[in-house]
């Protein structure tokens, strides 16, 4: 039998990585942090313990990187869902499916993304890596198609604003409801509450519309 190609052995260690990636997401959000074992992991995955450690620092790296994975193809799903937005509303469309795509995943999986929003604000910080920046060229595209004049510094301040309106959601014994937080949202990008998937609660007030028309 032939050796296996440099290409091939690539994408083996590729579909090793993703297995890993989806079995933390998986066991995190059943068991927690700390109850989760890297040798849990390892065996949902069926890889070796020792790979992850050729991939990952550790475990708080390893939960970053398959939490912003996950992000990223729930937005990717959201912004590419059919029927595809067109016309002169298109980028209110795209904006409001990116705000709902990140809201939902918190009110749908709350206790990986708490534990994913506290590992942040810990020791270990904000971690690099490609599943975040995959994740960061989404949502500056989202911004562009919205129509800013400068999605440099327009990028970050949604990044900001996203994390800022799910740490609330999250916050244990007095959490915020999510209708709330997305007609806060809706309100300063001058969204149409009917835009994205809104969701099974009314809007604050009864309001069907969060904030200006704006064609672009």
């Amino acid at each position: 039998m032939s050796p296996r190609s440099a290409s091939v052995n690539e994408e083996l260690r590729q579909r090793s990585r993703e297995r890993l990636l989806q079995a933390t997401v998986e066991l995190v959000g059943e068991r927690g942090f700390e109850a989760t074992t890297l040798g849990d992991i390892a065996e949902r995955a069926g890889t070796a313990r020792g790979l992850i450690s050729y991939y990952f620092p550790g475990k708080r790296q390893l939960l970053q990187s398959a939490v912003h994975r996950l992000m990223h193809r729930t937005l990717q799903a959201a912004l590419e869902r059919e029927p595809r937005p067109t016309g002169p509303v298109a980028g209110r469309e795209l904006l409001a499916r990116a705000i709902d795509a990140i809201l939902g995943l918190a009110h749908d999986h709350p206790l990986l993304m708490r534990t994913h929003m506290a590992g942040i604000l810990t020791a270990e910080g904000f971690i690099q890596c490609p599943e975040q920046q995959r994740l960061a060229q989404l949502l500056r595209e989202t911004v562009v198609a919205y129509g800013s004049p400068d999605p440099d510094a327009d990028y970050p301040l949604l990044r900001a604003l996203l994390m800022g309106s799910v740490v609330p959601m999250l916050l244990p014994g007095a959490p915020m409801p999510r209708a709330r937080l997305r007609a806060e949202l809706f309100q300063r990008y001058g969204l149409d509450w009917e835009l994205g998937v809104p969701p099974d609660e009314e809007p604050p007030g009864g309001i069907r519309t969060q904030g200006p028309e704006r064609q672009r």
